[in-house]
């Protein structure tokens, strides 16, 4: 399937199919002892915002007792997906698939206003399933960064006439100078005797504004004994469309990475984004079971591992090679939500760093709790997340730690934003650039 594809080549599901289920929400026996995990519930202390009252709404509107309107729309759309309801639940309610579920039934069966429908038009069928466009869009923006533009616009104080753009302005990650895109269709030799052969999925915005992320990445693998190979055609993984409810855009880029990633045996398919790799783990969710892709989606599934995940297992990378290069400093973890929550890998990263001569890891509080990143959350949502933000960042100045350390480019990208608002002077790192230093 080519990149164009990916907004035509598939029809969007009924309604009925996408609506959330019975089988899902009859789970929750309303305890409550999801409300204090719930960021959007501690901080507005409605229980309409909270998992258990948005799961109660599901269901009113199921019944037809509640309309499919502007104040639903609403309170599923200030959820962040953040799944922390899910670690805390006794009853194994998967809330992830609830909430996409009904924005899944919100895309196709209410109006947004003008402006939503065409920013979500624009970036989600417009821009990320297509490498060129998003290629187009980074140049023009490392332009902006760079000629001076952006210094202007923002000693005039012209983005406070649109505060939404000026909040995502300055959210914006600097732009590589080199993209990643040059290196799909690579391969990439391991160092010493081969241990593994291993698929790396890249990412789409990380491709032109974590490409040297991406390229760290590959070189802690190489270490650690694994022939990297970047498929070309690989195309976005289809998060944010999924939390975003845009199922037809995400099945069409999942049979794209289908067939980009099962064309050749691999060990195991690895990714650096928290974000990436939840949605890629449930590939099978987007496709039922009468469908022929159903399977190879839970092939495809069962191969997908976190990069810190796969390191930590010694059966399946052979054990982390130890570092060689002592790095005298103190660092602090901070928990990607769709890490530890959607995947359930809590230990793997603090593993991972503890084998890092010199390196000090002191827990900060709140460790889990949510940055307020949630995919484009910060940006649609920017009073909520400023305030997750603002918690964060002061557990993390506590900590007294000189670096932040997480395991997805959207923390990364929040928690800069908040280094530089509130001043903290803390470098902020993914695992893999940390452990790529220590082997240099």
């Amino acid at each position: 399937m080519s990149a164009g594809d990916a907004r035509t080549g598939v029809l969007a599901p009924s309604q009925a199919e996408v609506r959330p289920t019975w089988e899902l929400y009859s789970r929750c026996i309303h305890c409550g002892l999801c409300l204090n995990a719930c960021p959007t519930y501690r901080l507005l202390g409605l229980e309409s915002d909270s998992p258990r009252g948005r799961i109660h709404q599901m269901i009113l509107v199921e019944e037809g007792r509640l309309k499919l309107g502007e104040s639903f729309v609403r309170h599923i759309d200030l959820c962040l997906d953040c799944r922390a309801c899910e670690t805390a639940c006794p009853s194994g309610v998967e809330y992830g698939k609830l909430v996409e579920s009904a924005r899944a039934q919100i895309e196709q069966g209410y109006r947004r206003p003008l402006l939503s429908r065409l920013a979500r038009w624009l970036g989600l069928r417009q821009l990320l399933p297509y490498p060129g466009r998003l290629a187009a869009f980074g140049r023009l923006l490392r332009f902006y960064q760079r000629s001076g533009l952006q210094k202007v616009a923002r000693a005039s104080g012209a983005w406070r006439l649109f505060p939404k753009l000026g909040e995502a302005e300055r959210l914006l990650p600097p732009m590589e100078e080199k993209f990643f895109f040059s290196e799909l269709g690579c391969v990439f030799p391991a160092e010493g005797k081969r241990r593994a052969r291993i698929a790396f999925f890249a990412g789409c915005i990380a491709q032109v504004a974590f490409a040297e992320l991406n390229r760290a990445t590959i070189r802690v693998l190489q270490k650690n004994g694994c022939e990297v190979v970047v498929p070309a055609g690989q195309l976005c993984c289809g998060a944010l469309h999924v939390h975003a409810g845009v199922r037809d855009v995400a099945q069409a880029l999942a049979r794209t990475n289908l067939a980009a990633f099962l064309h050749e045996p691999f060990d195991a398919i690895i990714t650096n984004a928290a974000g990436c790799g939840a949605t890629l783990k449930e590939y099978e969710r987007l496709f039922p079971p009468g469908d022929p892709l159903h399977a190879r989606a839970a092939e495809f599934c069962a191969r997908v591992r976190d990069v810190n995940e796969f390191l930590a297992d010694p059966e399946a990378s052979g054990g982390l090679q130890p570092p060689t290069a002592a790095l005298k400093m103190r660092v602090t973890y901070q928990d990607s939500c769709h890490l530890v929550h959607g995947q359930k890998i809590r230990n793997a990263p603090r593993e991972l760093l503890r084998q890092i001569p010199g390196l000090e890891l002191v827990e900060m509080k709140l460790a889990d709790h949510c940055c307020g990143s949630a995919g484009i959350y910060n940006l649609t949502e920017p009073e909520v997340a400023q305030a997750l933000l603002q918690e964060k960042m002061a557990c993390a100045r506590a900590s007294g730690a000189q670096a932040i350390v997480t395991a997805n480019p959207g923390c990364l990208l929040q928690l800069r934003a908040g280094v530089a608002r509130h001043s903290t002077g803390q470098e902020v790192l993914h695992v893999m650039e940390l452990l790529d230093r220590a082997y240099k």
